[in-house]
Protein backbone atom coordinates (compact mmCIF):
# COMPACT_ATOMS: atom_id res chain seq x y z
CA UNK A 1 0.00 0.00 0.00
CA UNK A 2 1.34 3.21 -0.68
CA UNK A 3 1.91 6.28 1.71
CA UNK A 4 1.41 9.83 1.77
CA UNK A 5 4.71 12.08 0.52
CA UNK A 6 6.44 13.08 3.81
CA UNK A 7 5.50 16.61 3.22
CA UNK A 8 2.10 15.94 3.29
CA UNK A 9 2.59 13.43 6.83
CA UNK A 10 4.77 16.46 8.09
CA UNK A 11 1.47 18.85 7.62
CA UNK A 12 -0.84 16.38 9.05
CA UNK A 13 0.67 15.98 12.24
CA UNK A 14 2.43 19.77 12.50
CA UNK A 15 -0.98 20.95 11.83
CA UNK A 16 -3.05 18.48 14.30
CA UNK A 17 -0.87 18.91 17.04
CA UNK A 18 -1.55 23.25 15.89
CA UNK A 19 -5.08 22.35 15.96
CA UNK A 20 -4.91 19.99 19.71
CA UNK A 21 -3.14 23.33 20.81
CA UNK A 22 -5.16 26.22 19.51
CA UNK A 23 -8.37 24.16 21.01
CA UNK A 24 -7.26 23.64 24.77
CA UNK A 25 -5.72 27.31 24.32
CA UNK A 26 -9.02 28.57 23.60
CA UNK A 27 -10.98 26.62 26.81
CA UNK A 28 -8.27 27.73 28.86
CA UNK A 29 -8.09 31.28 28.30
CA UNK A 30 -12.03 31.41 28.13
CA UNK A 31 -11.62 30.20 31.68
CA UNK A 32 -9.63 32.70 33.11
CA UNK A 33 -11.98 35.17 34.78
CA UNK A 34 -10.87 38.81 34.38
CA UNK A 35 -8.55 40.61 32.08
CA UNK A 36 -5.45 39.65 33.23
CA UNK A 37 -1.79 39.21 31.74
CA UNK A 38 -1.81 35.31 31.67
CA UNK A 39 -4.90 35.56 29.93
CA UNK A 40 -3.96 38.06 27.47
CA UNK A 41 -0.90 35.99 26.93
CA UNK A 42 -2.63 33.10 26.00
CA UNK A 43 -5.10 34.92 23.52
CA UNK A 44 -2.17 35.94 21.77
CA UNK A 45 -1.05 32.67 21.66
CA UNK A 46 -4.32 31.61 20.56
CA UNK A 47 -4.15 33.80 17.66
CA UNK A 48 -0.40 32.79 16.80
CA UNK A 49 -1.63 29.41 16.85
CA UNK A 50 -4.61 30.22 14.55
CA UNK A 51 -3.08 32.48 12.01
CA UNK A 52 -0.10 29.45 11.81
CA UNK A 53 -2.44 26.79 10.84
CA UNK A 54 -4.27 29.26 8.49
CA UNK A 55 -1.07 29.32 6.43
CA UNK A 56 -0.66 25.63 6.87
CA UNK A 57 -3.91 24.98 5.32
CA UNK A 58 -3.07 27.01 2.79
CA UNK A 59 -0.01 25.29 2.22
CA UNK A 60 -1.53 22.17 2.46
CA UNK A 61 -4.27 22.95 -0.41
CA UNK A 62 -1.54 24.04 -3.11
CA UNK A 63 0.41 20.20 -1.74
CA UNK A 64 -2.58 18.19 -2.23
CA UNK A 65 -3.66 19.98 -5.54
CA UNK A 66 -0.77 18.73 -6.87
CA UNK A 67 -0.33 15.01 -4.74
CA UNK A 68 -3.16 13.31 -5.00
CA UNK A 69 -3.91 11.05 -2.30
CA UNK A 70 -2.82 7.41 -2.16
CA UNK A 71 -5.59 5.25 -3.21
CA UNK A 72 -8.14 3.62 -0.60
CA UNK A 73 -7.84 -0.84 -0.70
CA UNK A 74 -9.97 -2.09 -3.03
CA UNK A 75 -11.38 -3.58 0.19
CA UNK A 76 -12.57 -0.96 1.30
CA UNK A 77 -16.48 -0.51 0.57
CA UNK A 78 -17.44 2.65 -1.66
CA UNK A 79 -19.78 4.13 1.04
CA UNK A 80 -16.67 4.31 3.30
CA UNK A 81 -14.59 5.71 1.14
CA UNK A 82 -17.15 8.81 0.05
CA UNK A 83 -17.48 9.11 3.90
CA UNK A 84 -13.55 9.41 3.77
CA UNK A 85 -13.32 11.60 1.37
CA UNK A 86 -16.28 13.87 2.69
CA UNK A 87 -14.52 14.31 6.29
CA UNK A 88 -11.56 15.07 4.34
CA UNK A 89 -12.89 17.72 2.37
CA UNK A 90 -14.80 19.23 5.64
CA UNK A 91 -11.78 19.37 7.71
CA UNK A 92 -9.96 21.20 4.79
CA UNK A 93 -12.66 23.76 4.99
CA UNK A 94 -12.80 23.85 9.21
CA UNK A 95 -9.15 24.91 8.71
CA UNK A 96 -10.01 27.40 6.89
CA UNK A 97 -12.94 28.69 8.72
CA UNK A 98 -11.65 28.48 12.14
CA UNK A 99 -8.74 31.43 11.70
CA UNK A 100 -10.94 33.19 9.71
CA UNK A 101 -14.06 33.28 12.13
CA UNK A 102 -12.00 33.76 14.85
CA UNK A 103 -9.63 36.94 13.22
CA UNK A 104 -12.73 38.44 12.05
CA UNK A 105 -14.27 38.05 16.04
CA UNK A 106 -10.77 39.25 16.99
CA UNK A 107 -11.65 42.39 14.88
CA UNK A 108 -15.18 42.98 15.60
CA UNK A 109 -13.85 42.83 19.30
CA UNK A 110 -11.71 46.24 18.45
CA UNK A 111 -8.65 43.95 19.43
CA UNK A 112 -6.37 43.73 15.66
CA UNK A 113 -4.10 40.76 15.41
CA UNK A 114 -0.41 41.16 15.42
CA UNK A 115 1.27 38.15 14.12
CA UNK A 116 4.21 36.92 16.85
CA UNK A 117 3.70 39.90 18.04
CA UNK A 118 5.73 41.87 14.63
CA UNK A 119 3.11 41.37 11.71
CA UNK A 120 0.24 43.64 12.35
CA UNK A 121 -2.62 41.61 9.83
CA UNK A 122 -5.47 44.05 7.84
CA UNK A 123 -8.34 45.62 9.78
CA UNK A 124 -11.45 44.58 7.44
CA UNK A 125 -13.58 45.54 9.55
CA UNK A 126 -14.32 48.11 12.27
CA UNK A 127 -15.43 47.24 15.81
CA UNK A 128 -19.01 46.06 15.93
CA UNK A 129 -20.24 45.04 19.18
CA UNK A 130 -23.51 43.10 17.73
CA UNK A 131 -21.28 41.46 15.17
CA UNK A 132 -18.58 40.78 17.74
CA UNK A 133 -21.12 38.67 19.77
CA UNK A 134 -22.20 36.57 16.36
CA UNK A 135 -18.73 36.00 15.20
CA UNK A 136 -17.80 34.43 19.11
CA UNK A 137 -20.80 31.97 18.68
CA UNK A 138 -19.90 31.29 15.20
CA UNK A 139 -16.28 30.63 16.05
CA UNK A 140 -16.96 28.39 18.57
CA UNK A 141 -19.61 26.32 16.53
CA UNK A 142 -17.34 25.76 14.28
CA UNK A 143 -14.00 24.88 16.37
CA UNK A 144 -16.79 22.65 18.41
CA UNK A 145 -18.05 20.77 14.86
CA UNK A 146 -14.01 20.14 14.04
CA UNK A 147 -13.41 18.90 17.20
CA UNK A 148 -16.82 16.26 16.34
CA UNK A 149 -15.07 16.13 12.94
CA UNK A 150 -11.56 15.00 14.08
CA UNK A 151 -13.21 12.64 16.47
CA UNK A 152 -14.88 10.70 13.73
CA UNK A 153 -11.65 10.83 11.86
CA UNK A 154 -9.53 9.37 14.99
CA UNK A 155 -11.79 6.71 15.19
CA UNK A 156 -12.18 5.86 11.59
CA UNK A 157 -8.35 5.91 11.65
CA UNK A 158 -8.39 3.44 14.68
CA UNK A 159 -11.01 1.18 13.82
CA UNK A 160 -9.18 1.08 10.28
CA UNK A 161 -5.91 -0.07 11.89
CA UNK A 162 -7.37 -2.15 15.08
CA UNK A 163 -10.06 -3.45 13.78
CA UNK A 164 -10.02 -4.05 9.90
CA UNK A 165 -6.23 -3.86 10.16
CA UNK A 166 -6.08 -2.95 6.37
CA UNK A 167 -3.28 -0.53 6.45
CA UNK A 168 -4.77 3.32 6.00
CA UNK A 169 -3.70 4.54 8.91
CA UNK A 170 -0.51 3.53 8.05
CA UNK A 171 -0.38 5.77 5.11
CA UNK A 172 0.02 8.87 6.92
CA UNK A 173 2.43 7.47 9.79
CA UNK A 174 6.01 8.96 8.86
CA UNK A 175 7.88 6.50 11.29
CA UNK A 176 6.31 2.72 10.62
Amino acid sequence: MTSYTKTTMVLHWLMALLIIAAFFLGITMTDIPGLTPTKLKYYSWHKWLGVTVFLLACIRLLWRIKHAAPPYPASMPAWQQKAAHGVHHLLYLLFFLSPISGYFYSLAAGVPVVYLGVIPLPVFIEPNKELKVILKEVHELINYGMLVVVLAHVGAAFKHHFIEKDGIFKRILPLK
